[in-house]
Order: C-alpha cells, then structure tokens, then sequence
C-alpha cells in the first residue's frame, strides 16, 4: 500500500476527502507484551463493500478489529474512516457514534425482553436529555421497527421472547439491533459458529442483503459460507495481509493452503 497518508489535526467536520475508501489501514503494528499481534497490516474498504477476513488462529483478525472500534490503539499506523476521520485518535463511543457498529461471536441480547423491544431498545435517536425525559422511544413507529424485523427474517417472532430464539435467530437479532444503530460499516465476527446448515444459509443471504446499503467486514473461519458471501476475501497470517482477491483466488494461493487451509 502507498506510504501512510499524513493526516491534519483540524476538525475532521471541514476537512478534505483524504482518500475514497470508507476505510483506509495503513501498516498498523500492536505489541502485546513483546507478541506481534499485528505487523504492518493494511487494508482498504470501499463504501458499500463486503469483505471476508480469513486465517488461521493468531492471525491478527480479532486485533485488526479492537483497531478499527478503538478497543486497542495501534503502535503504529493509520486507521482512516470515511476519508477524515484518523480512528486511532477516538475511544470506542466516539466511533461507534461515526456509524460503526460490531457483533460478536456471542450474540448478546435482551433475552427477557420481546424481539421487537430488543430492536426499540437498540435505536439509534437523539442524545439529548429532552430526549430520554419526553421519551422518544414511545413515539418510534412499528413500522420502523418492523422494517429491521422483515430484513433479518423475524417478522414473525416479534412478539416473542428474545429467550425463546434458536442460536441462529439471537444472532440474526443482534445483527437487527446492529441495524437499528444505522451504521455505514458492520464488523460481524464469526457469526454462523454454532448454527444448523440452513441457519448458515440463511445468514449468508441476509448479510449479501446488508451489504447492499452497508459496508460489511465479516470474519469467518467456515469457508463454505464465506464462498456464499460472494465478496472479496483477505487472508491474514501472523498480522500481516498474505492474500487477497476472488475466493477461488486466494483459495488457490499454495501459500493460504500451507498455512490455513491445508490444515
């Protein structure tokens, strides 16, 4: 990747366009007590794409990650989102009020509550305290919050307990919780762990749906679903990018074979 882009200290709100890509990381090293977690990682994402993250465990993807949220600060290197933004200047609630939201593997949900407050719940409104007094959640439309429901598949569970949902569908909850922050990027982490072959079906489809409005980086170890996304897939080794490209390609680099998938 080019060297690093030198970014200006002024407020991002009237600063130039620095790059196209919605997200721009460039050579990010993190050290954790002498371990290389990452070494030099780069990675472009453009507005609107998905992206699988593949590799074998260590690879640095967990970390690649924490950069991104603001979980972990890099040694070194950029992490640019939407062309002004230098995200390893921001702690996690200011990033995540940039519009980017992530799902763990876990999914973790308001199990008492019903799928459609768990929706209502996770809006993103108005962070005025007028807001919160005057309650503004009592006035969201039902269909707002159906909307998210029909997009994730559980139009039909509204009404239910959250407890009483399959593992796939508390994913797909959260993920509809996720939606309903409005974010311009995803980061879903392994999300179809656990789940039946048509639960993986299933989410295949409903993130290539996502993927039509939003950016989505998905990391995933299943190579049947990442095939499925029918995205652009990068593999990670020891922090670092080894390849990149078509999953046909990168499923055919000897060296992806040697260090993932030959194993």
């Amino acid at each position: 990747m080019s060297a690093a882009i030198a970014l200006p200290v002024s407020d991002p709100v009237h600063e130039k366009r620095l790059t196209q890509a919605l997200l721009y990381v460039d050579d990010i090293k993190v050290t954790f007590d002498g371990y290389r977690a990452l070494r030099g990682l780069s990675l472009t994402l453009m507005p609107g794409e998905m992206r699988a993250i593949i590799g074998p465990n260590g690879a640095g993807k967990t970390t690649m990650m924490d950069c991104i949220t603001g979980k972990t600060r890099p040694d070194t290197g950029q992490v640019i989102y939407d062309g002004v933004h230098d995200l390893t200047r921001m702690d996690e609630a200011a990033i995540a009020e940039l519009g980017i939201g992530r799902k763990f593997q876990k999914p973790t949900v308001f199990e008492s509550q019903s799928v459609a407050d768990n929706i209502l719940l996770a809006l993103k409104g108005p962070r005025a305290a007028t807001a919160s007094l005057f309650g503004w959640r009592n006035r969201v439309e039902r269909t707002q919050i159906d909307a998210i429901l029909e997009t994730v598949g559980l139009i039909a569970h509204r009404a239910r307990p959250a407890a009483d949902l399959s593992h796939g569908q508390k994913q797909w909850l959260e993920i509809g919780m996720l939606l309903a922050q409005d974010p311009k990027l995803l980061l879903v982490d392994e999300p179809v762990a656990g789940m039946t072959d048509a639960e993986t079906e299933a989410t295949a489809t409903l993130l290539r749906r996502i993927a039509r409005d939003h950016a989505v980086i998905v990391v995933e170890h299943d190579m049947h679903f990442v095939r499925a996304l029918q995205c652009r897939v990068t593999c990670l080794h020891e922090g670092a990018v080894l390849a990149e490209g078509s999953i046909d390609s990168v499923s055919a680099d000897p060296r992806v074979v040697e260090v993932y998938l030959g194993r």
